[in-house]
């Protein structure tokens, strides 16, 4: 038998992420104000739960206003926003208040929750290899299982793919 070629690293972060009709990891992390945000104060409703690397960052910044932009259309339908980094209360409060961000970031430290998610992997920038945040979103339904997800996101434009994904909006 012919040994196999090793999988790609996007085969290897769909593996390890969690598919549509799959339940959601299960967390309770701080939010920017130090409160803990359980997944399970969401059963009965449904919430994005989407990866970003670092606050205040390009990227991260139109990523998270493309989200509060959205966020009466998403709230009005019953859908919740969380964002969740490996940054800090202090980062994520000075990140909110600049851009008036009205949904919860929430801490991920020791990037556990991350990795639950497949959302931390192998990352390369400017030729560099480190370890970090893929960028990834989760829409969770009522009943707690993945409704959408999607890896790999290009922040520009995503909230409202997000939006036309889950028929909010529509």
């Amino acid at each position: 038998m012919a040994p196999q070629a090793p999988a790609s690293v996007q085969e290897v972060y769909k593996a390890m992420s969690p598919q549509s009709g799959d339940p959601a990891p299960t967390f309770t992390l701080p939010d920017q104000d130090g409160r803990p945000v359980s997944l399970a104060n969401y059963l009965g409703r449904r919430v994005v739960v989407y990866f970003y690397p670092r606050d205040d960052t390009p990227g991260c910044t139109t990523e998270a206003c493309g989200f509060n932009d959205v966020l009466d259309q998403l709230s009005g339908s019953g859908v919740e926003v969380i964002g969740i980094s490996t940054d800090n209360a202090k980062s994520h409060i000075a990140f909110r208040d600049k851009f008036q961000l009205r949904f919860p970031l929430l801490s991920d430290s020791d990037h556990l929750v991350h990795e639950a998610y497949g959302a931390w992997g192998e990352r390369q920038m400017m030729g560099r290899r480190f370890m970090g945040t893929l960028r990834s979103t989760f829409a969770v339904g009522a009943d707690g299982r993945i409704e959408h997800a999607w890896l790999k996101v290009s922040p520009e434009g995503h909230a409202t793919e997000v939006m036309q994904a889950l028929e909010v909006g529509v």
